[in-house]
């Protein structure tokens, strides 16, 4: 729900009420009101009860329900003590006048009574249906936008990233979360692996200084998807760009091989992208924090012609950032623009681009080593252990277009396109084992080797859907059907130096005395060319099989090349050349309703993950497949302004590569596998997301996820044991608690908002005897609105300066410091 300033309007009555006349325009131009006034929640009347199909963009409340009178021909008197400062997520689908009101108004507790002359009023809802809101009944073939900005929810009321469809979160029978638009800014997320923290169920780790891992239910992440479109995600060189161009992040826990064909079972996660908007706005926003962290943002939309046919949206963004370790900046600057055109009024076509580049000095692909038995070196949470001038600078540049026809039956065809080029340079060392000498001062030792490299990988990515309703033995459906195509093509290489190597001691070194090093050779001296394509064709559908049961059902048929070339120093290795045929990924799901509030759900899916192991014959390995099982309860309460749920789940992962005897290798392998691993994830969830009161928004959540090991897989996950039964990703914790909430101050203090924050997990440990205790870290949030336009905030994050490793690997590298405490400052300025 959306609060209006806390200002209030001060003008007579007379003023305030103005009448919009939205009639329907007849032949000669007259405007016919409707014969005979009906109640908005009336199942009489002409006008009250004929259906017809909305597609209405978000604005201003008043702009919504002024869209909405010329389309339904009715008279809509507002009151802007009601409406003003008040925006709308807009209307799509098929309604009455009746429940098309009731949608757009329920949300924000207004309701529509029957006015003079056949018209409308708007008043607030009564004391007693503040809390119990009458169900508004929507037909299947409704769209439902799942926008968040300007809502000031926690939770969303529509999203596809599971199935195409639009579903409400109720309606999907799988675990999914949004982080909202409101919920960003209240939370001061800037990144995104901040968003991924924040997310219930997952887990971020690092694998370098700006090289993040996003791990869900104890699987990787592989993919992201932006807009729905799948993009293959590798942290070395791709940059997501800072969270000002988003709208909104989908999250699915669980397998997504209906909507990305190849791709590991923990998750997917859906990058939501803003949109141009139908009336002017903007915003400015400036933040400074700790370690000298300025931010700056600038995000103006709005129409570009005077008919509001032609829109656009433009975000600039810049972040200038030390940190708590010695030597290591960022700098990091984004540009997003957009614009949309109604080509007509049913066909709608979008072009946009975003550019992102990262400077990141005193970044490495190191972290902190430890004493021999992994315990933790007495060393401040600042200390380094890479030279300073280390970088790893990555750039990214995203063109994107889709074209969208909306049919009058309901139906809507739409084709996407996205291309996205990455590059990365860096110069680094890693670090060798520890030794520690006859006085016990331990020591390490800096490796060079090819310190040098630069990634180029580009990627595309195009897919294209029709959907819509289906009427079938006297219900309606839904079906999505569709077909995807991606490739990237990597291209990497590295060069010799004269660096050489160095040892110190952590305890007392200078990570300054290093020279840098210069390059002294061909970039050609290694290369990796790594082709990957996928050609899909998918289809879902949502059955009503009786009022209370919904079937939910789909299918996935995938073709699968990747390619991969090395060499190093001339020497060829490694090459790859692997296809798959027509691989089959089923998708079924099943939601009851209990009653008007609550649902259960069943579903299983499947996953696919190729792999590049070879068979002692010289030939791949069969793709590892996942497979996710799940039930579930959800709650929707108070028009959907909240949602809860809980769910038990399972997920095999299958076919990982268990390693042979190099004599049964064919010639000329130094290494060979057989399918024989197997990995089960077993575990429950629980979350709670929206408004529990008038101002009050919480988003909470506990995760129990374990992991282990039903066979030997010996050429997979090194941080974990290989044995039989024992724990799988044991840097992963099993145990996760999350909560975020904030609350407007009622009355004369409404001009405040307060909030905090808490994570909270069990502990983690590596087979190398790297062990962190749990721990948890709290947040307080402030703001305060100085005017309509003008607020102030303050984000103080691990209050109580918490000391604990965020990531831990083995006892040489990959073991990273948590923040400190640390606070931001921030500004927002709306226009």
């Amino acid at each position: 729900m959306q609060h209006a300033h806390p200002f209030p309007v001060r003008r007579p009555l007379a003023s305030t009420i103005r009448l919009m006349l939205c009639g329907a325009l007849l032949a000669g131009g007259a405007i016919q009101a409707p014969a005979q006034a009906q109640p908005a929640g009336s199942a009489g009347g002409a006008q009250a009860s004929a259906s017809r199909a909305y597609d209405i963009p978000a604005g201003s409340l008043d702009q919504v329900l002024g869209h909405f009178g010329r389309e339904a021909g009715v008279m809509i008197a507002i009151d802007p003590e009601l409406t003003q400062g008040i925006r709308s997520g807009g209307l799509r689908g098929t309604h009455t006048t009746a429940s098309g009101l009731a949608a757009i108004l329920a949300v924000h507790r207004l309701e529509a009574v029957p006015g003079a002359g056949g018209g409308y009023r708007l008043r607030r809802l009564p004391a007693a249906a503040d809390t119990r809101l009458a169900p508004v009944t929507v037909t299947a073939q409704a769209e439902r936008s799942g926008t968040t900005e300007g809502t000031g929810s926690y939770t969303t009321r529509s999203m596809s990233t599971a199935t195409k469809l639009p579903l409400s979160i109720r309606e999907t029978p799988q675990s999914v979360t949004v982080i909202t638009s409101q919920r960003i800014e209240d939370q001061g997320l800037t990144s995104l692996s901040d968003v991924v923290q924040a997310t219930p169920g997952l887990t971020v780790t690092k694998w370098g200084g700006e090289r993040y891992r996003f791990t869900s239910r104890g699987f990787q992440i592989n993919n992201l998807m932006v807009d729905g479109i799948p993009i293959q995600y590798e942290e070395a060189a791709l940059s997501t760009g800072a969270m000002s161009m988003y709208d909104r992040v989908e999250v699915m826990r669980g397998a997504a091989g209906l909507m990305e064909g190849e791709g590991t079972p923990g998750g997917s996660i859906n990058l939501m992208r803003k949109r141009p908007t139908r009336e002017f706005q903007g915003s400015l926003t400036g933040s400074a924090g700790s370690w000298d962290n300025y931010l700056g943002s600038l995000d103006v939309g709005g129409p570009i012609n005077e008919a509001g046919t032609l829109r656009g949206r433009a975000v600039v963004s810049y972040q200038d950032k030390q940190s708590f370790i010695d030597d290591y900046a960022n700098k990091r600057t984004l540009v997003y623009g957009i614009l949309e055109a109604d080509l007509t009024p049913a066909t709608t076509a979008t072009l946009g681009f975003s550019y992102s580049n990262e400077d990141n000095p005193g970044a490495d692909w190191n972290g902190i080593g430890t004493w021999p038995d992994g315990s933790f070196l007495p060393i401040s949470r600042s200390t380094r252990m890479s030279p300073s001038w280390s970088y790893w600078d990555k750039k990214s540049t995203t063109v994107f277009a889709d074209l969208e026809h909306r049919l009058d039956n309901g139906w809507k065809a739409k084709v996407a396109v996205n291309v996205v080029d990455s590059r990365m340079d860096m110069l680094g060392t890693f670090l060798g084992d520890t030794v520690v000498d006859s006085a016990g001062n331990p020591s390490f030792t800096l490796y060079g080797g090819s310190t040098a490299y630069r990634y180029d990988r580009e990627q595309y990515s195009i897919d294209a859907y029709a959907s819509g309703p289906v009427n079938l033995w006297g219900r309606t459906h839904e079906l999505a059907i569709g077909a995807s195509h991606r490739k990237s093509t990597w291209k990497d290489e590295g060069a010799p130096t004269d660096f050489t190597s160095v040892s110190f001691n952590p305890l007392n070194w200078n990570p300054r005395s290093v020279p840098k090093p210069t390059i002294t050779g061909s970039w050609s001296l290694w290369t990796r060319d790594d082709e990957r394509e996928q050609t899909g064709l998918y289809g879902s559908g949502r059955f009503k099989l009786s009022d209370p049961l919904t079937l939910i059902a789909g299918a996935r048929l995938d073709w699968y090349k990747h390619t991969i070339a090395q060499q190093w120093g001339g020497y060829a290795y490694g090459a790859t050349d692997f296809n798959i045929d027509h691989e089959f990924t089923p998708y079924l799901g099943a939601v009851y309703d209990l009653n008007a509030q609550h649902s259960i759900y069943a579903s299983w899916t499947r996953i696919f993950n190729p792999q590049s192991y070879y068979t002692a014959n010289g030939g791949l390995l069969d793709p590892q497949t996942g497979s996710n099982y799940e039930i579930g309860i959800k709650g929707e309460y108070f028009g959907g302004r909240l949602n809860a749920s809980a769910a038990i789940f399972q997920i095999d992962l299958e076919n990982l590569p268990d390693g042979l005897p190099v004599s049964q290798c064919a010639t000329g392998l130094t290494s060979c596998y057989r399918s024989a691993g197997e990995v089960r994830s077993r575990g429950v969830e629980f979350e709670l997301n929206g408004e529990l009161a008038p101002g009050w928004q919480m988003a909470a959540s506990y995760t129990y996820a374990s992991a282990k090991r039903l066979s030997e897989a010996s050429g997979y996950d090194p941080i974990g044991s290989h044995s039989i039964g024992k724990r799988y990703a044991t840097n992963i914790p099993r145990h996760l608690f999350k909560l975020a909430t904030t609350y407007r101050l009622p009355g004369d203090l409404s001009r405040w908002k307060v909030g905090g924050s808490l994570h909270a997990q069990d502990d983690i440990a590596s087979p190398w005897g790297v062990k962190q205790g749990g721990y948890a870290i709290v947040g307080l949030h402030a703001s305060y609105a100085l005017t309509r336009q003008l607020d102030l905030s303050l984000n103080i994050n691990n209050l109580f300066d918490r000391e604990y490793y965020s990531t831990i690997g083995s006892y040489s590298d990959a073991n990273f410091f948590g923040d400190p405490r640390n606070f931001l400052l921030t500004a927002k300025y709306r226009f």
